[in-house]
């Protein structure tokens, strides 16, 4: 028995999704700030063992380590940042549900937007913390 169909295109797809039978797993987005790569780490582990595929960011533009090991200098840090936003929301469309990583209840500027953009999506959005004393301030 194989899932069902909502594409009228299946067939241009078949070779990239294959039907294991089964449930399929939840696929799960992390947003929220990169300084906290420590809860990126811990979230990313928890769903993976929970059966979840995750996705998560690709890379902590706020390590001056990441940064230069990808030789980005100045204005390409910019240029780096809007294609990773974009990119984080493609991400969001293919997810089933959003985890916001809020660390004692930060929500910047660029996790607002995804927030925003999962919410026009109708995604299902999960918080880590359900406080809201700290203000959302920007990235």
């Amino acid at each position: 028995m194989s899932s069902p169909h909502f594409s009228t295109e299946c067939a241009k797809h078949h070779h990239v999704v294959r039907d294991y039978r089964g449930p399929a797993p939840k696929i799960t987005v992390l947003c929220g700030s990169t300084r906290f790569s420590d809860a990126f780490r811990t979230a990313n582990l928890r769903l993976t063992l929970e059966g979840h595929i995750v996705l998560s960011i690709g890379c902590d533009t706020k390590s001056d380590a990441d940064l230069a090991s990808a030789q980005l200098f100045g204005p390409e840090i910019a240029n780096a940042k809007m294609r990773l936003d974009r990119l984080h929301m493609r991400k969001i469309d293919l997810a089933d549900e959003v985890l916001v990583l809020n660390v004692g209840g930060y929500i910047g500027e660029s996790t607002r937007n995804e927030i925003t953009y999962a919410t026009r999506l109708g995604k299902p959005i999960r918080y880590l913390e359900t406080t809201s004393e700290a203000l959302p301030e920007a990235d």
